[in-house]
């Protein structure tokens, strides 16, 4: 079985993919795009995507690739993300001015790299920086990744736990051409929908859950592309499609939605 991810190896994504599927072959992608590519083009079984950290928020890009392309969310992970500062062999903290890193792992960061008194410099990802600075050879700079990409590059461990927050987590998603058989037993199920832009849609439309005691785990906004100031509604509800329950809801919200479409349901993460 080969699964997808975005990143290089080392990548907390791929961390996550051998956390979720075990043992498998793994296929790196330089994108989120070349992620659902693949899946679609059925260069893999499976992709795992990052969708929200819960420090930084949602990922947008990723709801977006969801509505281009004709693929399910068949599954959940949650990984617990520890942060390492990382350099060649040899180096010290005091040896350092710049610090290279994903964005988003800078931003976790923020408050020791300004304690270490260095300079953030983005790059396209956590593993990839490490990659970058053992080609560099750069004895001045560190990166920050996870200990998987230190050992993978054969690179220094100068700290581990760096970021400001501990109660770091990302959340993924397994995303499949195939959708998951109805799932058994506690389920989450994701949807996207769009209304007419008057007074009370939204509340109407979330209504037919309160309505239901259907709980609803992650309500997101994006906008409409090609209509300003109008958006798409993502909604995580706990329960599986095919639930009477869920079924009722969503057959009462199709009254009031332009579009509803069902991502996935799926087995409910526990950690």
């Amino acid at each position: 079985m080969k699964i997808a991810f975005q990143g290089e190896p080392g990548a907390y994504s791929e961390q996550a993919l051998f956390n979720y599927f075990g043992d498998v072959e793994t296929l790196p992608c330089t994108s989120f795009d070349e992620v659902f590519d693949s899946v679609v083009a059925g260069m893999c079984q499976a992709g795992l995507i990052p969708i929200e950290n819960s420090l930084a928020g949602s990922i947008h890009q990723n709801y977006d690739l969801f509505l281009r392309h004709d693929l399910h969310i068949v599954g959940e992970y949650f990984l617990r993300v520890q942060h390492c500062l990382i350099a060649l062999p040899g180096v010290t903290k005091a040896d350092l001015k710049k610090v290279i890193s994903h964005p988003q792992a800078l931003g976790q960061c923020a408050a020791y790299l300004r304690g270490l008194g260095v300079k953030p410099e983005s790059v396209y990802d956590t593993a990839g920086s490490v990659k970058m600075l053992k080609e560099s050879g750069a004895r001045d700079t560190a990166a920050i990744a996870s200990r998987r990409a230190a050992e993978i590059y054969g690179m220094q461990i100068l700290e581990e736990g760096i970021e400001d927050n501990p109660e770091n987590y990302t959340r993924f998603l397994a995303i499949s051409k195939t959708a998951a058989e109805g799932p058994d037993g506690d389920a989450k199920t994701s949807i996207v929908f769009t209304l007419k832009n008057q007074p009370g849609s939204l509340f109407k439309c979330l209504s037919v859950f309160a309505l239901r005691d259907i709980d609803l785990t992650k309500i997101e906004s994006r906008p409409l592309q090609g209509k300003p100031w109008e958006y798409l509604f993502y909604i995580d509800l706990i329960g599986a499609a095919q639930d009477e329950t869920v079924r009722k809801a969503l057959d009462h919200l199709a009254e009031y939605a332009l579009m509803l479409r069902v991502l996935g349901s799926y087995p409910r993460f526990k950690g």
